[in-house]
């Protein structure tokens, strides 16, 4: 019982927070509420006319009677047809509304929300937030609607048996409380199952994303039957699942239609005894009969309206659990515009943690960044470089200290100004399935080709794109699946060149290339960073020699920084990481040459 209290309450605000967002739709759902109540009308005059039916054409044999009740009959269905045609209608685009606006709403509450909330979360499983348990949601009020047209419906054959029969209308009501009790104890295990089952849908969700995001992985690794087997196994849990929804939501019809099929028995046996012995006529008895057979029905859609309001609630759930969780905030912003260039950028004392970790994975930082510098950010991998660039655009929030951009804080300007302000490559490229225009001016307000041309030229991508089947409307594919690495780079570089930022952020950006995929990016990295500031994180020591300022992190900590010669002497760490990489260069071009001299000797 107790659990059945703490359970409600939450049930019931979870139905009202679903109500609440077809509320701009009252006028249709007015309109739906009064088709309803027609329809209910016309169910109980329908079990009415059976009566003169009976009475008037079968025993008085009257002429005038046999052409007006059946055109009654027909009336009557008409508008019965009519009007549940129109409350179905309204109450499937009312629905259809709320899917919309609940997709939208749940998608720009997942787009403001923090990097590390995408960190956290499978993609497979927000994909299936958005699709299919918001889907679920959109029959909660049809649903509702529903109950109360089942509920009129029973209320006007009610009327009408209680108007025929009073005594025997009262003995088939004493069934109803039996027959509605399946109702609310199925009602209850086909929310739980449906937790379950829309939890599980994620699951595939996740695992269908990520197998054909992966594929070239599962193909190289020959793992494609042992994917087949994984999924088949998740795919069994899932009809598992469904089997137990099945078992549960038919179990309730047999139970219902026994407890009608016992009442209306005795109500043939009573009301023939009644009917033999002159009590009644067959008119008003069949009247009543029909009343109650009518009644029953609606009890049996009460429990399919029941179990759809179920599935909403739990698809409710999932769906508001994002939309209204503390857990899940946007982030949050300044109102100030940044609109002057860059001038300088201040850490101060920075501290951060990740979520869950007691350990820093940036401990007290303190840099600065002047106009028109090229900072190199080096260390050995872990060392928090790529995770101090992301603190610049807010990708997230320090606990201590403070960064200053411009000599304001970079919590008072608003997202969008600040990180237009600030241009990113990193070594993870990203496209998307759109066209070679559309992928570089991305996230710009108008395209202007005789621009792109420019910026195309600069980051040598021109020879490839004019290459492609369809040039600058060749569509790329799922994150440029359909173009080379270095060609991939080169159009990230063209992107950033298009935003035109005056602060520019490269995060390992040729790491992924072969050697002469980079001497073309590398160009390319040249002009981009021409007249720029320039904060760059570097695998090959080589490139950023005559960087203004190299800086040296170390387990989340900048432990030097000054240019290449001043490292050389008074760090350590990186005297180390030079003389490795540069010995390995001198290892590798030595040795044609160490073969030739053997091959010489020889001869």
């Amino acid at each position: 019982m107790g659990k059945e209290k703490t359970q409600s309450p939450k049930s019931m605000a979870l139905l009202k927070r679903c109500l609440g967002y077809f509320l701009p739709y009252k006028f249709r759902i007015l309109l739906a509420i009064v088709s309803m109540a027609i329809v209910a009308a016309c169910s109980g005059a329908a079990a009415y006319l059976v009566k003169p039916a009976f009475d008037d054409i079968f025993g008085n044999r009257n002429a005038q009677a046999l052409v007006v009740i059946p055109l009654a009959y027909v009336v009557v269905f008409l508008l019965k047809g009519i009007f549940r045609y129109l409350q179905n209608y309204e109450m499937r685009m009312c629905g259809l509304k709320v899917l919309e606006t609940l997709r939208n709403e749940l998608h720009g509450k997942m787009m403001h929300l923090p990097v590390g909330f995408f960190e956290e979360q499978q993609v497979g499983n927000l994909m299936s937030r958005i699709t299919m348990d918001v889907a679920m949601i959109r029959n909660s009020l049809p649903s509702i609607v529903m109950l109360i047209r089942q509920g009129l419906e029973m209320l006007g054959l009610i009327a009408v048996a209680f108007y025929q029969q009073p005594f025997l209308a009262s003995i088939a009501l004493i069934g109803f409380p039996v027959a509605v009790y399946p109702i609310i104890y199925f009602g209850k295990k086909l929310r739980k199952i449906g937790r379950k089952n829309q939890s599980k849908l994620a699951d595939i969700n996740i695992i269908l994303q990520e197998i054909f995001s992966g594929i070239r992985v599962v193909k190289a690794f020959a793992n494609e039957d042992r994917e087949t087997q994984h999924f088949a196994e998740e795919n069994n849990r899932l009809v598992r699942i469904a089997q137990k929804e099945v078992i549960f939501s038919e179990l309730s019809s047999p139970v219902m239609d026994l407890v009608g099929a016992v009442g209306t028995a005795f109500v043939m046996w009573y009301g023939g005894t009644q009917v033999i012995s002159g009590g009644t006529t067959p008119g008003a008895f069949f009247s009543f009969l029909v009343a109650v057979g009518l009644m029953y029905a609606p009890v049996k859609k009460l429990n399919s309206a029941n179990m759809d309001i179920q599935r909403a609630l739990a698809g409710a759930e999932r769906v508001f659990d994002i939309l209204d969780s503390p857990n899940y905030t946007v982030e949050k912003e300044g109102d100030k515009e940044l609109t002057e260039d860059f001038r300088a950028l201040d850490m101060q004392g920075v501290t951060l943690y990740y979520p869950g970790s007691d350990v820093p994975a940036l401990k007290d930082i303190t840099l600065r960044v002047n106009a028109g510098e090229k900072v190199a950010l080096v260390g050995p991998s872990g060392a928090g470089k790529t995770t101090l660039v992301n603190l610049i655009p807010r990708f997230y929030t320090p606990a201590k200290g403070q960064i200053f951009f411009n000599g304001d804080a970079v919590e008072e300007y608003t997202l969008s100004s600040l990180r237009k302000s600030i241009g990113i490559v990193s070594q993870d490229t990203f496209l998307f399935n759109a066209d070679v225009r559309m992928n570089i001016a991305y996230g710009q307000d108008e395209i202007d080709d005789a621009r792109i041309a420019t910026c195309v030229e600069m980051a040598y991508a021109s020879d490839f794109i004019q290459s492609l089947p369809e040039g600058y409307d060749t569509v790329l594919g799922e994150r440029g699946a359909k173009i080379s690495g270095g060609q991939k780079q080169r159009l990230t570089i063209a992107r950033a060149l298009y935003k035109n930022p005056s602060l520019l952020i490269l995060d390992e950006a040729t790491s992924a290339l072969d050697t002469q995929a980079e001497r073309k990016v590398q160009a390319a990295l040249e002009n981009l960073m021409e007249n720029r500031t320039s904060i760059v994180i570097a695998h090959r020591l080589s490139t950023i020699l005559n960087a203004d300022k190299i800086v040296v992190m170390d387990k989340g900590q900048i432990i030097a920084q000054g240019p290449h010669a001043e490292l050389l002497e008074s760090c350590e760490l990186y005297a180390r990481l030079y003389r490795i990489q540069f010995e390995d260069a001198l290892n590798h071009s030595a040795t044609p040459t160490s073969h030739a001299h053997s091959e010489e000797e020889r001869a």
